[in-house]
Order: C-alpha cells, then structure tokens, then sequence
C-alpha cells in the first residue's frame, strides 16, 4: 500500500482535522450544500498544552463568532474535540454563504491559531493568519451530469480545417493561402494596432469533415472559438450577435455541425463574448457597415444606453481601453436582457443546439447577468445547458474588480477554466516542483463543490497561451525575441524530443484528476507556437505527430472505460518534493497515477497491478526516474 505522507503524523505530534458532512466523509470538502450538519474533530497532541479548543468563523465580511468544541475523548497521548456545525443556521434564510474559519487552541500561558496553505492541511502558530474558507452552495445546486467523464476539444476555427461548403467573405477579408507554412497576420510590436483580417480559412463545414478524426481522440464535447459575424478571424469583436459569420459557413454550416456531432454523441459549447462587442458591429457601427443606427453615429439609435460614453462620440468603456472593442453597459436593462432574458441570444442558439456556453472574460460580467443567464439557460434545457466562465484563478473567493464573486454559490456558473491546473502541472513538470503541484489542485478541490469538480475544465493551453509544447520544450531560445522571429521559431529536434516526452505526463495528468480534459487543437499533432498570434497556427494537416496523436487516443480510450474518471474521488496517497502518487476511485473502479521528477524514486505498491494504458503487468516495486510516470488499474 502506497504511504499516505500528508495524512501521517509525524512522531505522533501533530495536530489533525477530520470533517464529515452528514456522516460521510468530508475532511477533503471545503464547499458544502446548505443544510449540511458539518462534524468537525480535532486531534490535539496532550503535550501541546491545550485546555480548551474553539472554532472561530465568520461570514465573508461579518463578524466573528466563536464557537467551543467538546472534549470528547482520549487516547494514549491524544485528546479529540469535536463540533457540530449547521449550515443551515449558519447561513440562516440567505441559503448559501462564503465563510472564513480558524481553529483556537487555549492554553495557560497563549493562544495558538491553525494555519492552512491549502484549505484542507492545518497547523498551528502564535499568530492568526491563514484561515480556511467554507462555501455553502445553495440546496440543489448541480452540473449537468452529461459533462461528467467527458473528453474536450477546443477549436479556434479559422486554423482548423478548410471544409467543402459554401462560405463568403466580407469586407475588406483577405485569404492566406499558405496553410502549412504560413504565419498569422501579427504586429511587428506587441500592443501595436493590427487589423486581425487576414484569415486562413478554417470554417464550420471544416469542423463537421473532421468529426470522426475528433471521435477517434474520444472527444465527446467541441469547444468553438466564437461563430457570430465579425470583422476579426479570432471574433471577439462581435458584430451581430444573431448571425453565423459567413467566412464560416453561415447558418447553414453552423445546423450541418449540430445535427452531425449529435449524431456522434458529441455536444456543441459555444464562445459567449457578451461583455464587449466590435466598434464595426450593428450595435456601435463605428465604420457604418451596418444599415442599422449604432450607438457611435447617433444618440437617438436603440443602442446608445448599451454603452458608457464619457465625451461623445469619440471616448467611451472600452475592454481594456483597446477602442475596438467598446464594453456594454449590463447596467442597462435592454442591453442585458437582449442576451438574458427569456427568447434572448443565449436561449436562442441554445434552441437552435448548442449545448452551452464558455463566458469570455466571465469577471467583468455582472451577478445579474450571470443570474439571469443561467435562470434562463437552465430552463430552455431542462438544466442540461453547460455554463463555463472563464476565470483564471481559485474562483470560490475571488475578487474581481473589488467585488467579491458569487460564481459557486448556486445561480451563477457550472464550471470555470482550470488555469490553476496548468500552473500546478508546469510547477512540476518544468521545475520539479511536487510540493506546489500537491498544494495548488489541493486548494482548488477543497474549496469546489464537488460536482463542479467533476466539471472543471482543464486545460494545459488555449488561444490565450503559449502552446504547450512549446513552452515544455523552450529553455529561454524565445526570450528577447522579436514578433518576426518568433513567427517562424520553432524547436529544434532535441528540444522537441524532450517538450512531447513531457507532454505525455502533462496530457496524462490532464486526463486522471478531477474534471474533463480539454485539449486545444493541434496540441496532441505536436503543434508549436509562442504567444499570441503564434499560438493560433493552422492545424498541420498530414504533418501530425503520430507518437503524441496515438498517446491522446489511448488516454481518451481511458476516460470511456473508467467510470472513476467521471465521478470518481481524487485522493492523494503520496506527494514528496519531487514525486506525487494520486488515485480517482468509484466502487469497483480505481487508477492510480504515479510520476517522479527526481533523479530516481521507487514506489512500494503492496501487490501487482497492470499498467492502464499497455496492460503490462507490473512488480510490485517500480522505480521512475525523471518525467517517467505510470497509470495502474487497482480495481477495487
């Protein structure tokens, strides 16, 4: 059996923490329903001094109270306190609630305070400082289960794949012919103005042709970068909100898309960019391409509350002060009800078949758009509809913009973008780091629900970020370089050689820990690209990577045989400086994951097991040297 170091007591000397919630289980849970009766039993070494133990909590900006624990046992040179603890008086009529706690131990001469890094492992200090966070969902919050045990595809759809079908292009778009070798359209400066209207020709016909290439990944679920028209190739300056673009197909290939990937068993998420739209749209009309009065040529144009100008018509709330993008005022009821209210543009593609949204910039969009959009989402779908924000940090807590988010609490989001994941796994896959891979997927697992858990959306790279490859295998070659060199920077053998050997463990842990893989296209054909426009090459059609494309197969061949991976617990059994063993568990159901950073570390596996992905019998030690790793089938 695999020694369980964080659960150990050293020398029998340190203090430990269980919690259950309604008799099961909860010492991992951070983040719990409302109604929940929370069993708190604290373990406290006799030599320790302590005479009494209390908890201390209060609500998100509230005042404290402190509760006592009961002495309710001892044992050799231990003492337990224990403490029950009703969610449903704690948040009273409110019905969910975002509380900080800490535990006190008293003695004769002091105080001591717990301590947690990662909202589950506690120690004690003379100081109050680092407090546990409890989230209290509302009563009935769930996910939708269909997303449970998927595998993800995230498509930035003009590089993808040119389909047969009939698109046409708009304005002043161009065509880059140069699928293979050519470079996007970039700023020779970064923050430099770019037109971005250049395209490459990737559409939605495209998408529908490659969807049993995507089947044979086991790709159950396709992420499409935004559909509606728009003046740019990567869309997020929207400019009509009820149209398919037509570089992509128009409706027509957006309905082919639908019915053809429902029938595969796929489902369909779209882009939601619903906090900015383009200055060239039928809303602003900056440049009058739209017969329709924008907000920019008239104050009398049904648009003009939807945005916030400051000296008319020329400064107004931009995303980011970038003056393309003006950001809509939800403040303002017609605006925000055009995308949230029954019969709006989410529930409208959502009829139409799409099975979800992905939020941009989900932190700028108010607690009343999000509220109303999910009322609205969930009951167009019979609560099937997927809602995924894109937030980059622990989204239990955070605060953006110094409002703190209510994302998890009940009305607001499904899931969230698992940034954290790609911090934890390239703390350790880069720097050898097991400690901070260990603390940062403990931390986010002990402050999520469990079912968002089931649904985070983990990703080692998206459109936004260095492609994954490229930054397992760069050891600093595209540091200080400029736009037009790393347009055409690639690795070389070597380098390329150690970056996939590394994606593989990186890909492996992406695919077994808590939540749905999702893979941006071309990252398992060994795509390469530093950062944005770089990042968004053109897939490389017959020039794939074989070795990666067969070990994103054999992965996603994986997540459809173990049920473990959909709904299964996650549970570290080791985590030392630079090693990590992790096991998923559900009935008769079990992987383990095991991966040395190390020069050389061998695990004690207590008896045989087969190796998952091969279905090599292995002994029952096994010693993995740097960036090796092994996923077992235990069974039960």
């Amino acid at each position: 059996m695999l020694i369980h170091l964080h659960d150990e007591i050293e020398n029998g000397q340190a203090v430990t923490l269980q919690k259950r919630a309604n008799s099961a289980d909860a010492t991992l849970l951070g983040a719990v329903e409302w109604g929940t009766v929370l069993s708190f039993s604290l373990t406290v070494p006799r030599r320790m001094g302590a005479a009494a133990a209390v908890l201390r909590i209060a609500p998100d900006g509230g005042e404290t109270q402190d509760l006592p624990l009961t002495f309710t046992g001892r044992a050799e040179s231990l003492d337990t306190y224990t403490l029950d603890l009703d969610t449903a008086a704690l948040c009273g009529a409110r019905g969910s609630g975002l509380f900080y706690y800490e535990f006190l131990l008293v003695r004769g001469w002091d105080t001591l305070f717990s301590q947690t890094v990662n909202n589950a492992d506690i120690t004690f200090d003379t100081e109050s400082r680092d407090k546990f966070r409890l989230l209290v969902y509302e009563k009935g919050y769930d996910t939708p289960a269909w997303f449970r045990g998927a595998t993800m595809y995230h498509i930035f759809l003009d590089r993808f794949f040119c389909g047969e079908g009939e698109t046409d292009l708009h304005g002043d778009a161009q065509i880059n012919p140069d699928w293979h070798h050519g470079s996007p359209q970039y700023a020779r400066k970064n923050g430099d103005a770019l037109a971005n209207n250049v395209f490459f020709g990737g559409n939605l016909w495209g998408v529908a042709q490659k969807l049993d290439y995507l089947a044979s990944l086991g790709v159950t679920v396709l992420y499409l970068s935004p559909v509606f028209k728009a003046y740019s190739n990567h869309r997020y300056d929207t400019g009509d909100y009820e149209r398919i673009d037509s570089i992509l197909g128009g409706e027509a290939a957006f309905d082919h898309l639908i019915k053809e990937a429902h029938a595969r068993g796929m489902r369909v998420i779209l882009d939601g960019v619903f906090n900015h739209t383009g200055d060239d749209s039928r809303y602003f009309n900056r440049r009058g391409s739209y017969e329709e009065v924008g907000a920019y040529q008239s104050p009398s144009s049904p648009y003009f509350k939807w945005f916030s100008f400051r000296s008319y018509p020329d400064s107004y709330d931009c995303w980011w002060n970038i003056e393309i993008l003006p950001r809509l005022n939800h403040a303002n009821e017609d605006c925000r009800h055009y995308f949230t209210a029954p019969g709006g543009i989410v529930e409208r593609w959502l009829k139409r078949g799409a099975d979800g949204w992905r939020l941009d910039v989900a932190d700028e969009l108010s607690d009343d758009f999000l509220d109303e959009m999910r009322q609205t989402a969930k009951e167009a779908t019979g609560g099937e509809a997927l809602i995924i924000g894109e937030v980059w940090e622990n989204a239990a807590d955070k605060i953006a913009y110094g409002k703190r988010r209510r994302y998890f609490g009940g009305r607001q989001l499904d899931s969230v973008m698992n940034y954290p994941f790609r911090n934890a796994a390239l703390a350790l896959i880069k720097d050898g780091d097991a400690e901070t891979f260990y603390h940062i997927l403990t931390e986010i697992y002990a402050s999520y629900p469990r079912a968002v858990c089931h649904s985070l959306m983990n990703l080692l790279g998206t459109h936004d970020t260095e492609r994954i490859l490229t930054v397992l295998g760069d050891h600093g070659a595209g540091e200080e370089l400029c736009n037009d060199e790393l347009a055409h920077l690639r690795l070389d053998p070597k380098a390329k050689a150690e970056a996939v050997e590394r994606l593989k463990l990186a890909a492996a842990l992406q695919f077994t820990v808590f939540g749905v893989p999702s893979v941006y296209y071309g990252d398992e054909a060994g795509l390469q690209g530093y950062h944005d426009p770089f990042c968004r090459m053109p897939f490389p059609w017959g020039e794939e990577d074989e070795e990666l494309q067969a070990h994103y197969r054999a992965l996603g061949n994986l997540r459809r045989m173990h049920p473990c991976l959909a709904t299964g617990e996650f549970r570290f059994l080791e985590h030392g400086n630079d090693s990590i063993a992790y096991e998923r568990a559900r009935d008769g159901d079990r992987l383990i994951v095991l991966a040395s950073m190390g020069e050389a570390h061998t695990f004690s596996l207590g008896r045989r097991y087969k190796n998952a992905l091969s279905g090599e019998e292995l002994p029952t030690k096994i010693t993995l040297r740097r960036g090796e790793y092994v996923i077992l089938d235990a069974g039960k």
